[in-house]
């Protein structure tokens, strides 16, 4: 029955769908109608609202709306969705000032002697347009007015034409700042959750083990990693338009000409380009700039977007009058000046030490006064021009206000779906094919194509992916990175606005376009790009780099970088030591064999042997690795026969395991049958001859594993044990043979700072007869965190407390305290001794031999990845490295 009523919901969606019924109601209405249906029905015939749903019931259902529903308008968590009116009041303001017809004017003329020209400034323009307002309909509409006449007196071809005017104006589907890519982080976010949760138990039903190693873990993503990720797909998208538009021109020209406006390339007009680019760009590179330098979040992101479009519709509204520009004059100002104070000053009202502190504060006070004054004026300009402010927000009010409540009804018909076994259906067919992740990824990939024929992107965002993300996500034979995931799929998406019959794009270009456009020029015109957005699609696919490298290389050298230690980093960090081994393993022995020549007898004799013990480590690091390599082989050769006998009992186990739960929900019924239960004893009895059913079942699927499968496993197993304790093993070893040169080296670096304390030791006897016992403990507690800040004063600070103790109690002992302050000047005396002797002697020759292993055998010891082995930890770990072995 549960497969009835989930056929019932797609039926009743699709249904409300097709007769027109609007998007935000049909979701949420088709899932509340055939959730009162089932319960109805179970009540009515089985005596339970629970009986037809294949998870909890009516209740829970509920249960999960109402959390959706707290989710999308009131979690801190999910703040992101913040970003959405703000990206669309954005995109509005710069629509309807009319800056996008400027910009096509402008690159009409500039671009119109190349071949292609035309075309190549329409996809100029709307990449520009993507990446500042990211409204496709707008886009479109603009571009079908102000492009499509001039292309056709020009004699361009009308297929050409329209199909680059429609596809150029869904590029702000995939270009950030895009609230496709803002929906799809969201439904990631949740998405790898449940991924994460799938992930730890097939590796503990694999292995039996209940710990996963956290670098197997599916890593979550965000708005700002899904524009990092986007940026250079969506780069990809717009050069193989210009390119096919360039190719055709030439290979066509009669339909494709070159056009010449008469307008000369001067002075006036490279302005007039100055002035109508700068300002797009400088916005862009505000909103994106911002978000890759870490400088601001995605909301703060928009709401810089948000301003900034204001102040540019507040000049372009009153363009041509006095004073039109004084408001974005006014806004680059205070700019500058607060990005000179910031650069050059901390601005921190709570640090204020000197005058330079207050004059600091006082222009970046300015700077922002004078900022909020351009950002007032300007809006005023627009509520005064044709009320064009509160046009504005009304629209950006009505599209943010549709765009959640299709989220919310979206969520409502998930819940719904689950509840009916579908999601597990879903899971079932995509994991029983053939041919493991990538034909899995392929199917889902065609649905989603096939249904952007006929559903707009926001209900396929936030329809389809919560069903398929977690099980793609959660499989370990691509290990793909949730940001990658979202790209391909927004990727995907983007067609959905140019496929017949249902494509908007072509709906507003038809709006415009003239009579003598026909609708079948439009449709030709588009199957073209199409076939360069799923050629782009394929290219993002086979390089996973391209959206996976930025928000990598942005992570890993940001101030907020995961430290080197990170268990996900260790793989690509001894990629860079094998590399570096490699070329450069000579002048690193020898770097270590003149260490270990050292006359270490400066040093305390505890400190001596500790460096003499890690130069000796130091020796054992590239054998270590050596190691690492050797086994690598091994498990990479003994893979070869191991992989397919592997994925085929992986795959008769995950058959087993979906009976296993089969069973256990008839053996459900069964417990809760009878005159007591919720179920008849019919229904029981039938459970139980399910039962018995099932678990023939799953006994005749359990035989077909290979006899030979045990023996095997635990041999490679063995193999891949060796893997693992070869690498603990070399990092062991690189951490023991850095870590004290690290101590000693910042014990030596810090004698400056610990003679620095005579003076303070030597008060303390001064003050002992000075002072009051209570304000004496108070004075020694200060001295004695000032010795704590120095590198290696243990020593000097136990010293310290002893007459901190000895003054403390409640009969003040002076005699003790000055004897602990004699013994603790002696110690320091001594410590200053050979810490001066060592700095002189044997600090050069240990910062050689530092700077000799640091970024190799010390890279872990870092705070921080440097810059050269972040870059390549980035680019290492943009690949897909598949795990399915170790589960």
């Amino acid at each position: 029955m549960e497969l009835f009523f989930l056929l019932l919901l797609v039926l009743l969606m699709a249904l409300a769908l097709g007769i027109g019924f609007p998007v935000a109601f049909a979701l949420p209405g088709s899932a509340i109608v055939t959730i009162a249906i089932a319960a109805g029905s179970g009540w009515l015939f089985a005596g339970s609202p629970d009986a037809y749903f294949a998870l909890g019931g009516p209740s829970q259902w509920l249960s999960a709306g109402v959390t959706n529903f707290r989710g999308v308008y009131w979690e801190a968590e999910r703040d992101t969705l913040i970003a959405i009116p703000l990206f669309v009041f954005m995109g509005i303001m710069l629509q309807r000032s009319k800056i996008a017809e400027d910009l096509l004017v402008t690159m009409a003329t500039l671009f119109g002697p190349v071949p292609g020209g035309l075309g190549i400034s329409v996809v100029f323009v709307g990449a520009l347009l993507a990446a500042t307002t990211g409204i496709v309909g707008a886009t479109v509409v603009a571009m079908g007015l102000i492009s499509l006449p001039a292309m056709l007196r020009s004699n361009y071809s009308v297929p050409l034409a329209t199909g680059t005017i429609a596809a150029s104006g869904t590029l702000g589907q995939i270009i950030p700042p895009s609230i496709v890519l803002i929906i799809l982080a969201d439904q990631l976010a949740s998405a790898v959750d449940q991924a994460g949760t799938l992930r730890q138990q097939l590796y503990k039903a694999s292995t039996g083990e209940f710990s996963m190693p956290s670098d197997f873990a599916v890593v979550s993503t965000s708005a700002g990693e899904m524009f990092l990720g986007a940026f250079v797909p969506g780069m990809l998208l717009v050069g193989i338009y210009m390119l096919f538009i360039l190719g055709f021109a030439i290979a066509k020209p009669h339909l494709a000409p070159s056009v010449r406006t008469g307008e000369k390339i001067n002075g006036a007009f490279l302005l007039k380009v100055t002035v109508t680019l700068v300002p797009p760009l400088a916005l862009i590179f505000l909103v994106l700039g911002s978000i890759i330098a870490g400088v601001a979040t995605v909301n703060q992101a928009g709401a810089i977007g948000a301003a900034g479009a204001m102040v540019m519709a507040g000049y372009r509204l009153r363009d041509g009058e006095k004073g039109a520009y004084t408001p974005a004059i006014i806004t680059v100002i205070a700019l500058i000046a607060i990005s000179m104070v910031v650069g050059f000053h901390s601005v921190n009202i709570k640090s204020i030490q000197t005058s330079a502190d207050v004059t600091a504060l006082v222009v970046a006070g300015i700077g922002v006064s004078l900022l909020l004054i351009a950002i007032f004026w300007s809006g005023w300009r627009t509520l005064n021009f044709e009320n064009t402010l509160r046009g504005v927000m009304v629209e950006t009010a009505k599209t943010s206000s549709l765009v959640f409540i299709i989220l919310i009804g979206a969520a409502m018909l998930t819940a719904a779906f689950r509840a009916f076994g579908g999601e597990e259906l879903v899971r079932e067919f995509l994991q029983g094919l053939p041919g493991g992740f990538w034909m899995q990824f392929f199917i889902v990939m065609m649905v989603i194509f096939i249904l952007g024929f006929f559903l707009d992107f926001i209900e396929i965002a936030v329809v389809v992916v919560p069903i398929v993300a977690p099980i793609l996500l959660a499989d370990p034979g691509a290990n793909v990175t949730a940001v990658w995931l979202g790209v391909m799929i927004g990727l995907n998406i983007q067609t959905s606005f140019l496929t017949p019959p249902f494509g908007f794009a072509l709906f507003y270009l038809r709006g415009v376009a003239p009579p003598t456009v026909r609708t079948t020029a439009i449709y030709k015109g588009v199957v073209a790009f199409i076939g360069l957005q799923l050629l782009a699609l394929l290219i993002v696919g086979f390089y996973p780099a391209l959206v996976n490298y930025l928000p990598n290389r942005v992570s890993l050298t940001s101030d907020t970088a995961p430290p080197p230690k990170n268990p996900r980093l260790q793989y690509c960090m001894e990629e860079w030591d094998r590399e570096q081994f490699a070329e450069n393993g000579d002048q690193i022995k020898a770097a270590i064999a003149k260490a270990g020549s050292l006359d270490l007898t400066v040093l305390p004799k505890d400190l001596a042997k500790e460096m003499s013990e890690s130069i000796e480590m130091a020796g054992k690091a590239m054998p270590a690795m050596d190691e690492i390599v050797a086994v690598e082989e091994a498990v990479a050769k003994a893979a070869v026969a191991y992989r397919p006998l592997h994925g085929e009992v992986r795959q008769i186990e995950r058959d087993a395991r979906r009976i296993e739960a089969k069973i256990e929900d008839q053996e459900l019924i069964i417990q809760r049958s009878g005159p007591n239960g919720i179920y008849s004893e019919a229904a029981g009895k039938k459970a139980q001859i399910k039962v018995e059913g099932l678990k023939a079942e799953k006994a005749a699927l359990e035989a077909q594993i290979p006899a030979e499968w045990d023996e095997k496993h635990k041999a490679f197993a063995n193999i891949q044990r060796e893997e693992n304790k070869a690498r603990l093993t070399f990092r062991r070893t690189v951490d023991q043979a850095y870590e004290p040169l690290q101590e000693i080296l910042a014990i030596l670096h810090a004698t400056d700072a610990f003679a620095a304390l005579e003076d303070d030791l030597r008060s303390l006897d001064t003050r002992l007869a000075q002072m009051e016992p209570a304000a004496y403990v108070d004075y020694v507690e200060d001295v004695r965190s000032r010795v704590g800040d120095v590198e290696g004063a243990g020593d000097i600070r136990s010293g310290v407390n002893a007459v901190r103790k000895a003054m403390r109690s409640k009969t003040p002992d002076p005699e003790a305290a000055r004897e602990a302050i004699a013994k603790t000047l002696q110690t320091f005396q001594s410590e200053l001794a050979w810490r001066r002797e060592a700095s002189r002697k044997l600090l050069p020759e240990l910062e050689a031999y530092d700077a000799a292993i640091r970024d190799t055998i010390g890279l872990r010891a870092q705070p921080r990845l440097p810059e050269e082995q972040a870059l390549f930890v980035a680019a290492c770990s943009s690949g897909h490295r598949d795990v399915s072995l170790s589960f």
